[in-house]
């Protein structure tokens, strides 16, 4: 099953609106075809047409890059979206308001070879949360505010200023750690707002700041400001070069294998008046990894 790469910026498109799949792959790092909450149940049907024809007959989207959301299990449509989802090569699909490790069961025997991807928003699938994430078919994870605040009986998940309440920070936090527990990625939920650009450069700063793969997004307007909190500084990634060039030196590597070595080949070291172990130096990596990203991002 391959690993979930994609990123930094993934891109909502309602699978019943064709005419917007090819915007969409253009802008994005990665395409979510969604065929739950964007699309209105009488077009449910259209939609996994549009999915379908899309994904095997024209190329305006690609199976690497393309995710499908499909309904939750208690909507009467997953059913029917997983059948068409197998008629495509579609590599990762995102399970809604995931809760049991049941339902993800049914899905990986239904979608054999798919990388799934809970999207845990609900109080029970925070606390569930581990259980999904041992699951051997997921291979990231993803979560959304909405909905889990909808389930705590509140009324808005966030503040008048954009930001996230204490108690959807805390659900954000524990499921970032599951994640990381269980060696898997995280996506951030998307920021709804369209007019608040700081508020959504800072939110996707402090995403990148905290470790999660991706951000995901619902208009392509979104996309660039993403992209550019995921790129590194020019100072943060020369500190980053000239660490990993030390580095290779006391691990007795090649400068050019030093971005993807065992960060322990080598002890603590000091450098630039500070002292530098492997934690620091898996930092650099990461640092260097976005870097490269950035550069080969068109646009």
């Amino acid at each position: 099953m391959a690993a979930f790469t994609l990123g930094p910026a993934l891109l909502f498109c309602p699978a019943d609106r064709p005419e917007r799949f090819a915007k969409a792959a253009a802008r994005a790092d990665a395409v979510i075809l969604d065929l739950e909450d964007a699309v209105l149940l009488e077009h449910k049907a259209h939609a996994r047409e549009n999915l379908t024809q899309t994904l095997n007959w024209e190329d305006e989207l690609t199976p690497e890059s393309t995710i499908v959301r499909i309904n939750g299990a208690a909507s009467g449509e997953q059913a029917e979206d997983a059948a068409a989802v197998a008629g495509t090569e579609v590599r990762w699909v995102i399970v809604p308001k995931a809760e049991d490790p049941a339902e993800l069961d049914d899905l990986a025997a239904r979608l054999p070879g798919v990388g799934l991807i809970p999207q845990i928003e609900t109080p029970r699938g925070v606390l569930e949360a581990a259980r999904l994430a041992a699951h051997p078919s997921v291979v990231a994870f993803f979560w959304g505010t909405e909905d889990l605040i909808a389930g705590l009986g509140g009324a808005g998940a966030r503040r008048a200023d954009g930001t996230c309440l204490p108690v959807i920070r805390h659900a954000r936090s524990q499921l970032l750690l599951t994640a990381g527990a269980y060696g898997i990625p995280a996506v951030d939920t998307i920021f709804t707002s369209l007019k608040d650009v700081a508020r959504l450069r800072q939110e996707t700063a402090d995403a990148v700041a905290e470790g999660f793969i991706a951000k995901a997004c619902i208009h392509p307007q979104q996309v660039p400001t993403i992209r550019s909190a995921y790129a590194p500084e020019p100072a943060q990634a020369e500190w980053a070069k000239a660490l990993l060039v030390e580095f290779a030196v006391h691990a007795g590597i090649p400068a050019d294998d030093a971005p993807m070595a065992d960060p322990a080949r080598s002890g603590a070291f000091r450098f630039r008046s500070e002292m530098v172990d492997a934690p620091v130096i898996a930092q650099a990596q990461r640092v260097i990894q976005r870097h490269e990203a950035a550069l080969s991002t068109p646009g």
